[in-house]
């Protein structure tokens, strides 16, 4: 996801004969799969930093738990081990030839480009099913002084179903609560705040509380799987990013209009929280007008 910024991306998919150049900026997202050849460019005149948020399943990786990735050229790339007779021979140029390329970038990375020197213009159209700008999408939950959810799924960025992860923008208002819920197709979330500050309450399947913390721009937090979470903003309003370790993520609430305790009969809630009557109506008659965000009374 972009934190920040413009700026442009060079996709290669794995066997593709052809790079797709996407223009990006803040609020985009984007599913890369396993094998992608990347490159990105923050143009000269830019004024603001191209922060890019990486997120993705590491279970796979080289090391369990770390991204895996090489670079192409520069002081570590990946053809700086390989002898310039294997070089030449790959490349079908000289050994002399081949030194010389390998070692003509001393960067490590992160290159500055000369004066003069030009990188391919984006293309609307390799844009296209590349990129989910989550600012600008149709809102999947949009609540009146409570909150906003954009979801990622199969539907509005195809390659999420290749990559196996979702993705959602979450943001509340000021003091907002985002209910109590658990992911209730087994998936785990990787919750990243792009801005604000709240508080985050994480309760594990043996009822006990597992994470009570403050959070801000910045900080990542795991959920595990079918534990429950729930987020109260601060006055700045809360705003995150998560991954979800499942294209199509179902969510289960525990609170608000939609929750498992509408659907409850009255006799079993009675019976389940050892109470009368007349708290089991009161209790079923709240939140009938709220889904997922409560906004402050």
């Amino acid at each position: 996801m972009l934190g920040a910024g413009t700026g442009t991306c060079g996709i290669v998919l794995p066997e593709a004969t052809k790079e797709k150049v996407v223009g990006v900026k803040e609020g985009d997202a984007l599913a890369l799969p396993f094998g992608v050849v990347t490159w990105w460019h923050n143009a000269p005149d830019a004024t603001t930093e191209l922060i890019v948020l990486f997120l993705g399943d590491t279970s796979k990786g080289h090391k369990a738990g770390q991204f895996t990735n090489f670079q192409l050229t520069g002081a570590n790339g990946i053809f700086t081990g390989f002898s310039t007779e294997f070089v030449g021979r790959a490349w079908d140029l000289t050994q002399d030839d081949a030194a010389k390329l390998v070692s003509s970038q001393p960067a490590s990375g992160i290159v500055k480009l000369g004066a003069g020197q030009k990188l391919p213009a984006p293309s609307a159209e390799d844009r296209k099913g590349m990129a989910l700008n989550c600012l600008e999408a149709p809102l999947d939950v949009d609540i009146k002084n409570g909150g906003r959810v954009v979801v990622l799924n199969t539907q509005n960025l195809p390659l999420v179903k290749e990559v196996g992860l979702g993705a959602d923008l979450v943001r509340i208002d000021a003091h907002s609560m985002c209910s109590p819920g658990f992911s209730c197709d087994s998936a785990y979330q990787v919750t990243y705040i792009v801005r604000g500050s709240g508080r985050v309450q994480v309760v594990g399947t043996d009822g006990k509380r597992v994470l009570e913390t403050q959070v801000e721009g910045g900080y990542l937090f795991i959920v595990p799987r079918f534990f429950v979470v729930s987020k109260i903003a601060d006055a700045s309003g809360l705003e995150w990013f998560s991954i979800i370790t499942t294209p199509n993520p179902i969510f289960s609430h525990l609170a608000g209009r939609t929750s498992v305790w509408k659907a409850i009969s009255p006799e079993v809630l009675e019976a389940s929280f050892n109470t009368t009557p007349e708290m089991e109506k009161l209790f079923r008659s709240k939140r009938l007008d709220s889904e997922i965000f409560f906004a402050p009374n």
